[in-house]
């Protein structure tokens, strides 16, 4: 396992021969305790009595409901984005898979800042891949939808994708290579990152699609893609989200690292045992769907709650 880890390590982008790269730290071993079966349970803890408990994802028996929800989280999805900065022009694109009708799902329309976006300025798109009468009536980006009718046909486990022109994401995508697993945040990203190391145009044919699906795989949730920007999926909105802004966060930091490295300062890569005894517990869905909350419920305070409506 430790020859493993340090082999792969040795693969991963250098920065230039004078930069330094330390071997993986040894694995501590350190994961002797028993563990709540339930991933989720692990990371927060009440009570003695159990009245104190952590809400989870919500469930609904009814899909009208649900929907309405999941517009909610997608509309405060676009606003964290505007807040983010993440706006390049009409460029960016979210799509959420509908409850009600499972074959459709929600997308923003074209060209409307993130800042502005509410509930009911979201799409919904058929499985033709057109505007349907049951959303707003505004038309929605092309290449945004090539990528997500793909991605919703090929990865039926993802509920949410995302893709936009954030800054850090696109410029550490220039370089066509994953990111370094060098701090706990980071661990999300173990066993769950692809890179597509190519760059076909701007994606308005199926094929191009695909070939972006096929480098996620049947598993991965987060994608850089070569020359491009970020893209990730997610078993709820909130989730896609959070994954996205973290690994913005982390090309930034990835790129901060390569600077202070050409300086002599060595990396330090975290062994795979203890980056895959992390990512179990805080890569966990329902765990990131959390990770999200804060930021929520934050933007409603900000703004008044005015994107629910």
């Amino acid at each position: 396992m430790v020859e493993s880890a340090i082999a792969n390590a040795k693969l991963i982008l250098r920065g230039g021969p004078d930069v330094q790269v330390s071997e993986p730290v040894q694995p501590q071993n350190s994961h002797k305790r028993d563990l709540d079966s339930n991933p989720f349970n692990r990371v927060w803890r009440g009570d003695k009595k159990g009245s104190i408990r952590m809400p989870g994802v919500p469930t609904f028996e009814d899909k009208h409901e649900e929907r309405k929800w999941i517009k909610a989280h997608m509309a405060g999805s676009f606003r964290y984005w505007g807040k983010m900065g993440f706006g390049e022009g009409t460029a960016g694109h979210i799509t959420v898979r509908d409850p009600v009708m499972p074959d459709h799902y929600w997308m923003n329309p074209f060209g409307m800042h993130f800042s502005l976006i509410k509930a009911s300025d979201l799409v919904l798109v058929g499985p033709d891949g057109y505007v349907t009468e049951h959303g707003a009536q505004l038309p929605i980006n092309e290449a945004g939808y090539v990528l997500h009718h793909t991605l919703h046909q090929r990865r039926p486990d993802a509920v949410a994708a995302a893709h936009c022109h954030s800054f850090y994401g696109k410029t550490w995508a220039a370089f066509g290579k994953p990111i370094d697993i060098m701090q706990q945040d980071a661990c999300l990203f173990h066993n769950n990152l692809s890179t597509y190391s190519n760059y076909g145009g701007i994606i308005l044919s199926d094929q191009e699609g695909n070939n972006i699906a096929d480098a996620l795989g049947e598993k991965a949730l987060c994608c850089i893609m070569q020359n491009h920007g970020l893209l990730t999926l997610g078993r709820t909105v909130d989730e896609c989200i959070y994954l996205f802004c973290l690994l913005e966060k982390t090309c930034k930091q990835q790129l901060v690292i390569e600077a202070a490295a050409k300086n002599g300062l060595p990396k330090t890569i975290i062994a795979a045992e203890d980056a895959a005894y992390t990512q179990a517990s805080n890569g966990y869905w329902e765990t990131m769907y959390n990770n999200f909350q804060p930021e929520f419920e934050l933007l409603k305070k900000e703004t008044g709650g005015d994107f629910l409506l």
